[in-house]
C-alpha cells in the first residue's frame, strides 16, 4: 500500500489525524505510566474517551430496557399529595432531596429559601417547594420516624414520600420520584429544580433569572455545576465506587452535579420519558440524569454561580450574583438574611462600587489553593 495515499487528505482529514495522534500519546502514556499513579490514568483515559471519542449512542443503547416501564411508580406513595400544583401557574417546582431524620434541615429551608410565600410576597412567582424522601432504613426506628413524618406532613403538607429504603444506594430511586411526580401532578411548572438539604440556594435571584427565561420561552434548559469527561470511580473503598458490570466505560456523559440544577419544562418531559427506558441500577442519581439527558440529546450548561462541593465565600459582593452554594446547615438563617438584605444590591452601584466588588472577588475566588466554590472566571462577571 502506498503510505502516502493512506495519509492523503482525501483519506485522512487532519482533525482526524490529530485525534489519531493524541489517542496514540494517551494510549503510551497508559502502558509506561499506568503503575505509577492509577488515579491519573484513570481520568486520562476519561477524558480521552469524552474529548477524542465523544460518543455516548452505544452506552445508552446497552443500558436499554427491552421494555420500556409503563409509568406507573414501582414503589407505593406514603404520603402524597396529588392537588399540590392543580390548577395553578407554577413557575418553578423545587424537590429537596432529604433524610426522614432531616426534620430540622427541613425546617429551616421552610423559613429561608423554600418559603413559597416569601417569593409569592415579593417577586408574584408561584414556587412549590416539597421534600423528597424513601421510608426509613432502620428498622429499630422506623416505626417511630415514620409517624414523626406523617404528623409534619399534617403540617406542612409538602413532603412526598415512597416505600423504598431511603439510602445512598437508592438515590436514583429518589431521582425517578421526583420526575414520575413532576410528570404526573405538575407537568405544567415551567421549570423543574432538585436540590440536597443541606444547600443554600438565592431564591430572589434565581427567580428574577428563570423569570427572564421564562419571558423568552427558553428551551431545552438544563444548568448547574457541569462535570465533563467524569470517570467512573473504580476504587471499592469509596462509596462512589461503579462496578465494571454496573458501567464498563472510561467516562459518564456530561451532567450537572446533583447538589442542584435547573430544567426547563420540555427536558424534565423528555428526561422522564428517557428514565423509563433505561436501566436505573446505576445508583449515582446525577450520573443517571446525565444518561437520560443524552439520551434525550440534551446538553447540560454550566452556570459559574452554582457552587461546588464548598462554601462559598460570606461577602455581599459574592451575594450579589450568587445562586446556590453546598455544605449549609447550621448557618442557614444567618446566611439567608445576610444574602437577601437588601443592601447588598447596592454594594456594587457606581463605578466605585464595581471596581470594589471586583477586586473582592478576585481576592476570594482566584486563590492559588482550588476551592471548589465558584471559578475565578465568575469574579470579571
Amino acid at each position: 500500500m502506498d503510505v502516502r495515499r493512506f495519509f492523503s487528505g482525501r483519506r485522512v482529514k487532519k482533525w482526524q489525524f490529530l485525534q489519531l495522534s493524541a489517542t496514540c500519546f494517551i494510549l503510551s502514556v497508559m502502558v509506561f505510566w499506568g503503575p505509577v499513579n492509577y488515579d491519573l490514568m484513570n481520568h486520562m483515559k476519561s477524558y480521552s474517551y469524552r474529548y477524542l471519542i465523544n460518543s455516548y449512542d452505544f452506552v445508552n443503547n446497552s443500558l436499554s430496557l427491552k421494555h420500556s416501564l409503563d409509568g406507573d411508580p414501582r414503589y407505593p406513595y406514603l404520603i402524597n399529595h396529588e392537588d399540590k400544583c392543580q390548577r395553578q401557574d407554577v413557575l418553578l417546582l423545587l424537590f429537596v432531596k432529604t433524610a426522614p431524620e432531616n426534620y430540622q434541615r427541613r425546617l429551616a429551608i421552610r423559613k429561608t429559601w423554600g418559603n413559597e410565600k416569601y417569593i409569592q410576597e415579593q417577586f408574584n412567582a408561584n414556587i412549590k417547594t416539597l421534600f423528597a424522601l424513601g421510608a426509613p432504613a432502620n428498622s429499630q426506628t422506623r416505626d417511630d420516624l415514620q409517624t414523626k413524618l406523617v404528623w409534619e406532613d399534617q403540617i406542612y403538607h409538602d413532603i412526598i414520600q415512597q416505600d423504598f429504603a431511603d439510602t445512598f444506594y437508592n438515590l436514583t430511586v429518589k431521582l425517578l420520584l421526583q420526575f414520575s411526580w413532576a410528570n404526573s401532578y405538575c407537568p405544567h411548572a415551567k421549570f423543574f429544580m432538585t436540590a440536597d438539604d443541606d444547600i443554600f440556594i438565592h431564591m430572589p435571584n434565581l427567580i428574577e433569572y428563570l423569570q427572564s427565561l421564562e419571558q423568552i420561552g427558553v428551551q431545552d434548559f438544563w444548568i448547574g455545576r457541569v462535570h465533563r469527561g467524569a470517570p467512573p470511580i473504580r476504587n471499592k473503598k469509596s462509596k462512589y465506587y461503579v462496578s465494571y458490570e454496573m458501567y464498563q466505560w472510561p467516562a459518564y456523559p456530561d451532567y450537572t452535579a446533583g447538589a442542584a440544577y435547573v430544567i426547563s419544562n420540555d427536558v424534565t418531559t423528555r428526561v422522564y420519558e428517557a428514565s423509563q427506558t433505561l436501566n436505573s441500577s446505576l445508583y449515582i442519581d446525577d450520573v443517571f440524569m446525565g444518561l437520560c439527558a443524552n439520551k434525550m440529546g440534551i446538553v447540560p450548561q454550566n452556570h459559574v454561580f452554582f457552587s461546588g462541593e464548598g462554601k462559598t465565600p460570606y461577602h455581599p459582593c459574592i451575594y450579589e450574583k450568587m445562586m446556590t452554594s453546598h455544605g449549609h446547615v447550621q448557618d442557614l438563617h444567618g446566611l439567608w438574611k445576610a444574602a437577601t438584605d437588601p443592601k447588598v444590591k447596592t454594594v456594587s452601584k457606581g463605578l466605585f462600587g464595581k471596581i470594589y466588588c471586583r477586586l473582592i472577588k478576585i481576592a476570594l475566588l482566584c486563590r492559588l489553593t482550588y476551592v471548589d466554590t465558584y471559578p475565578c472566571s465568575a469574579a470579571f462577571l
